[in-house]
């Protein structure tokens, strides 16, 4: 698929590492930092307690919020899973990305990346990284043009399905091209007393990145979770234990054993869930604290750039209350839509001796921004191939940061979904299969919850920003998004 560039790059040098961290381990100033992105999946704005999360707390990644960046204004791929992380690793926003849905196919994942798709992975390794991911993939079954492996990944484990990432107890998950079975997440076995898989990611990606600090070779881990997604469920321990009976209750009745869909992608039942939902986000933030002391375990910490996001907004499936929780916080809108609820997110870098402490910004960015800030990073040029720009200087607390013109989102589902940020101005393009097919335009300074739609009275600008909207589109025969197609 032929790719362009939208947004004004620059042929970037290599980034110019301070090296006082570095001496504090006995490291010379040119060894490469170590990079560990942490993507939750469905974790809205609003469920951290460092975006105001009230009902309960993140301590461990309120912490990276305190000992580095926590930006107000970024951007994820678009408004579901799979195009949201095509868009990651590409460095493409939805508009030219391969990836546009979640489209199913046999046997087992999603519609893969084509098999000339080049990625942050491929980048890593010919900066001499080792490079891992952890978690869900959804962008090429095993064997296909988009498998892990064929993507400059490494070590691959977890689900390469995206479907049968729903189920915390599935039969299986993949260690790079093998199946790995199971045997206690079986039928026989009752539900939620087996194998609960995100602890066995975290254990399998805490050995990653230990064995890549032996051999001395830098490493990116990309950590790509499946909480706190659809399914509510945890094992009993004392993070559930502590958290049940301080909600109010609605039991979720769901798909469960002998039932279709049971283990294969359905939500199973659960009379607990605020309180179960409050323990996955908490286990999640446990995971982020047990990744950090393992860096600096391993001697690693000084030398490495964590990342968290999340992947879309929050959810509304499966039990998830997301307005009991506020976790879209100030925005409009879940998944799936345009609104700022569904593509706004919670982003926070840390890198210590680099970025500046308890740090805040505003700066307007999207996930397409971090290949390009990848590659500056390791002294590589950013190419036409990309529609993002490097973030290096603003994480780094330097001058010299680019600004993007635009920001342009699509969603393929719900009758086809468009969204152009620039500035302040807001063009959200709806229903645009069917016959109720209409444009709103807000201003976020002056209404940053999108209430108020200003289209009449800003003619010219929504013109402008419909031109924009038009020319970001590329076709893509796959996943159609405009009439005609």
């Amino acid at each position: 698929m032929k790719r362009f560039i939208v947004i004004d790059s620059v042929l970037l040098g290599g980034a110019a590492l301070a090296a006082g961290s570095c001496a504090q381990q006995g490291k010379t100033p040119e060894q490469k930092p170590n990079v560990v992105f942490i993507l939750a999946d469905d974790l809205g704005w609003g469920d951290l307690s460092c975006y105001g999360q009230t009902h309960f707390s993140t301590p461990n990644i309120d912490n990276m919020a305190a000992q580095g960046l926590r930006f107000t204004q970024a951007y994820s791929g678009t408004t579901v899973s799979a195009p949201s992380r095509s868009c990651l690793v590409t460095g493409t926003h939805s508009g030219h990305t391969a990836i546009r849905g979640n489209m199913e196919l046999e046997p087992e994942g999603q519609f893969p990346l084509p098999a000339d798709a080049r990625t942050i992975f491929h980048d890593l390794q010919d900066a001499g990284y080792a490079t891992g991911a952890f978690g869900k993939w959804g962008l090429g079954f095993v064997g296909s043009t988009g498998d892990p492996n064929r993507m400059g990944i490494d070590r691959f484990y977890g689900f390469n399905c995206q479907l049968l990432a729903h189920s915390y107890y599935a039969d299986h998950v993949w260690d790079n091209e093998k199946r790995i079975e199971l045997a206690d997440n079986c039928d026989e076995v009752p539900y939620g007393e087996g194998t609960y898989i995100p602890d066995l990611i975290q254990k399998e990606a805490l050995e990653f990145m230990e064995k890549s600090a032996q051999e001395g070779k830098p490493f990116f881990m990309w950590y790509p979770t499946t909480i706190p997604h659809a399914e509510l469920i945890v094992p009993e321990d004392e993070i559930i234990q502590g958290l049940r009976g301080r909600y109010p209750e609605t039991p979720f009745r769901g798909c469960d054993q002998g039932m279709q869909g049971f283990r294969k992608g359905g939500y199973c039942s659960q009379e607990y869930p605020h309180a179960t939902f409050a323990a996955m986000v908490s286990r999640l933030d446990m995971y982020v604290g047990q990744i950090v002391d393992k860096l600096k375990e391993l001697g690693v910490y000084d030398n490495t750039i964590i990342i968290f996001a999340s992947d879309n907004g929050p959810h509304l499936e499966g039990g998830a209350d997301p307005d009991f929780f506020d976790s879209n916080g100030p925005w409009r809108g879940y998944k799936r839509d345009v609104y700022e609820g569904g593509i706004r997110v919670p982003f926070i870098v840390q890198w210590n001796g680099h970025v500046a402490k308890g740090r805040e910004t505003d700066f307007i960015c999207s996930f397409w921004d971090l290949m390009p800030t990848l590659r500056e990073l390791n002294g590589q040029t950013v190419g036409e191939d990309m529609d993002g720009i490097s973030l290096l200087p603003l994480i780094e607390g330097r001058r010299g940061q680019k600004e993007h013109e635009f920001l342009y989102f699509e969603f393929q589902e719900m009758g086809g979904r468009q969204a152009v940020r620039q500035g302040p101005w807001k063009l959200v393009h709806m229903n645009i299969r069917n016959d109720s097919e209409c444009y709103e335009l807000y201003n976020l300074d002056e209404d940053p919850s999108e209430t108020t739609d200003v289209i009449e009275a800003n003619p010219e600008k929504a013109e402008e920003l419909k031109a924009i909207m038009a020319e970001s589109h590329i076709r893509n025969p796959n996943f159609p998004v405009l009439r005609g197609e």
